[in-house]
């Protein structure tokens, strides 16, 4: 009986192996008299995608617009070249995750709003941020076999933020606590917002847990407890690193850094450019475990 098994188990087996060749048979020849299709950094530039309040464009400009939006143009180059690669891996990533006829979402800046923010510096901020792109052109973030999550934001308050810490995942293993000592020097890295009980509905505000590196992860208003990034973004706070003071009958809140603290600090890869730091020694500082890849690698038949 076990023989009898065996021997229909092989036959099965044999029989799937040449359904397989009988399917790949056409490319495998197409491959031995073409060679492989080939698609380079060029022809994944020239894509097509459809974006939410811009129609159809180029990926890369696309990027140029996030790009735009996301960075100043007055950073160093190598710094916009790091930051053109998060964006771009950004991009991919939701390329992939998008569902049939689903429009991409990112914010990003149109010519309009860039001539408006730029003025009379227009071409040559537009110049810099496309030389960003096309000097790292079909550049991605790697993790492994997928494509990288790249968070970014302004300003730490002098160390970035373990991601598993803030999302409770262990998926992110490269977005890791990274020192950033000149965070601290910077002029906006400390503000401050005073909020009244009309404000937040009570003066009853207790932080309940903070991470390693001081980010408020719970708070307490009154009866509710909420996210610190929750906390942050009701009240228009710089970030969720802060602390409470009461003063005057109301509420001061001091914030150190801007943004939520996973990722690239920007104003770091910016310091590390100005030091001659490369686009490459950024992206491995901040996202050490990660390789930089070209995006033909994962975008086939183009």
């Amino acid at each position: 009986m076990w023989n009898r098994r065996y021997y229909y188990r092989e036959k099965i087996k044999k029989a799937a192996c040449w359904a397989l060749i009988i399917i790949l048979l056409p490319y495998i020849v197409t491959v031995f008299v073409n060679g492989p299709k080939i698609v380079t950094a060029s022809k994944v530039d020239e894509m097509t995608i459809d974006v939410k309040g811009g129609g159809k464009m180029p990926v890369e400009k696309y990027c140029i617009g996030i790009l735009a939006r996301d960075m100043p143009a007055e950073y160093e180059e190598e710094a916009l070249k790091a930051q053109a690669i998060l964006v771009r891996t950004e991009v991919y990533r939701a390329i992939r995750d998008a569902g049939e006829g689903q429009k991409l979402e990112k914010e990003f800046w149109t010519e309009k709003q860039m001539k408006s923010a730029w003025g009379m510096r227009y071409a040559e901020n537009y110049r810099k941020l496309k030389n960003a792109l096309e000097s790292t052109a079909g550049q991605v973030l790697f993790y492994e076999d997928g494509l990288a999550m790249t968070p970014f934001f302004n300003l730490s308050n002098g160390y970035t933020r373990d991601a598993k810490e803030v999302l409770g995942k262990e998926e992110y293993p490269y977005l890791k606590i990274v020192e950033c000592p000149e965070d601290v020097n910077a002029e906006d890295e400390i503000q401050t917002v005073v909020l009244g009980e009309k404000d937040i509905g009570t003066m009853d505000v207790e932080v309940v847990e903070t991470d390693s590196v001081g980010y408020v992860l719970k708070i307490r208003v009154g009866d509710n407890t909420i996210s610190g990034e929750e906390f942050r973004n009701k009240y228009n706070l710089a970030s969720s690193c802060f602390t409470l003071q009461r003063y005057n009958g109301k509420l001061r809140v001091t914030t150190r850094g801007t943004g939520h603290g996973i990722g690239m600090s920007q104003y770091t890869a910016n310091e590390m450019a100005k030091k001659k730091k490369s686009y490459k020694n950024i992206l491995k500082y901040f996202f050490n475990g990660t390789e930089i890849k070209e995006v033909t690698e994962i975008v086939k038949g183009v």
